[in-house]
């Protein structure tokens, strides 16, 4: 499967553990994409030939706490405590959870590799938390990595981020995901309710679904293609619904922002709560919108193109799938959504085809995937 030799690097295969927060109170896969990160990460590292074993590691939970987490009870891999994992392992991979410094250090004494997976556009996270006094979160600790992985669409300004601030290699690495908890969704789906497009329909229902929460994905740009669209034909658009937004209303900013908008004005808009993104297309979303500034890799976008939903993006990391514009040019954006509405039905098997290749590069099970990481997991081991 992968021109890695196991015999080349060590004289054994590897025992590999990955970080997974697990708190107090009500916890779901489909609060944030690290969680589903996480486990479609330890999906490939199964089938790695240079890992023997593979865990999930929950930082300050009780076992109580961790036997009442769902999402963990159908884990493909043992899940084990920090405790054991630093006798236990060869290899941990910082992911969902922060490792303490201590631990990485003892670790390392023990000969153990550290990895730090960055998921998350922590540069501009970071500048926020220090420019607006916000919590630090996971501000650069000072933790002696072995190695920084990250993902394509951080390599512009995260990658020279991690290698300056952390003082350790980067490596950048494909994003993975697998439609396993998706599909297992939606065979729950209520009575009455269908994932997947649903074509002629005269007027679109558009979501937007940014999450609001920094700069790099929020609703904004979205809202002003809808309005640039809906001054251009009026007559295309049933509504337009603005998910994680619910809290915003109160924004005084916000509130003038939106009522400026033609979409608000005229009864389009509205300004919902946060759900998981198959559950709504399923009742009441023909067509998403989004945007992202440094953030093109996106779960939200493998979701709807494994709906077949359209898709108007602005991202140069989901090959031919959706409809594109460029950056912030709400325009283009504007007719973007326009050519969707006129051609999508009538290229749907077409937009399925290309959506489900794409989708497959993204497999856990990938052969090029397991390649790479294992190739990254190997390069720790290098002089």
């Amino acid at each position: 499967m992968t021109s890695v030799s196991v015999n080349s690097v060590f004289s054994r295969k590897l025992r590999v553990g990955v970080s997974m927060h697990v708190r107090a109170g009500g916890q779901s896969l489909w609060e944030n994409g690290i969680y589903q990160n996480c486990i479609f990460l330890v999906m490939l590292l199964m089938r790695s030939p240079i890992v023997s074993e593979t865990y999930l590691v929950v930082d300050g939970a009780t076992a109580n706490e961790v036997k009442s987490k769902e999402f963990l009870r159908e884990s493909p891999v043992p899940v084990i405590g920090m405790s054991e994992a630093a006798t236990t392992l060869d290899v941990m991979i910082e992911m969902s959870a922060q490792l303490k410094k201590d631990w990485i250090v003892s670790f390392r004494e023990r000969k153990g590799k550290v990895v730090s997976m960055r998921v998350g556009n922590d540069y501009v996270i970071d500048v926020e938390r220090m420019t607006f006094g916000k919590p630090n979160g996971m501000l650069i600790p000072g933790e002696p990595y072995d190695a920084i992985w990250t993902l394509p669409q951080y390599e512009k300004i995260g990658a020279p981020y991690y290698g300056s601030a952390f003082r350790a290699p980067v490596r950048i690495l494909g994003h993975l995901w697998s439609p396993v908890f998706l599909q297992r969704e939606i065979a729950n789906l209520p009575s009455g309710s269908s994932f997947g497009y649903q074509p002629e329909r005269r007027r679109w229902r558009v979501g937007i679904f940014e999450p609001n929460l920094c700069l790099v994905k929020t609703s904004f740009i979205p809202m002003l293609c809808c309005e640039a669209a809906h001054r251009a034909n009026p007559d295309f658009l049933e509504y337009v619904r603005v998910y994680n937004t619910l809290v915003m209303k109160e924004n005084a900013t916000f509130g003038s922002f939106a009522r400026s908008l033609d979409i608000v004005k005229h009864g389009l808009a509205s300004f919902e709560g946060r759900f998981p993104l198959y559950r709504v297309v399923a009742s009441d979303v023909d067509a998403i919108v989004s945007h992202q500034w440094e953030n093109a890799q996106n779960y939200v976008y493998y979701e709807a193109l494994f709906g077949a939903y359209p898709l108007v993006h602005n991202s140069h990391l989901i090959g031919d799938c959706g409809y594109r514009y460029h950056d912030f040019d709400c325009e283009e954006g504007a007719l973007a959504l326009q050519r969707a509405y006129v051609e999508h039905d009538a290229n749907l098997d077409h937009y399925r085809r290309t959506a489900g290749e794409f989708l497959r590069g993204l497999a856990p099970e990938n052969e090029a995937n397991v390649r790479a990481y294992t190739e990254a997991i190997a390069a720790l081991y290098e002089p």
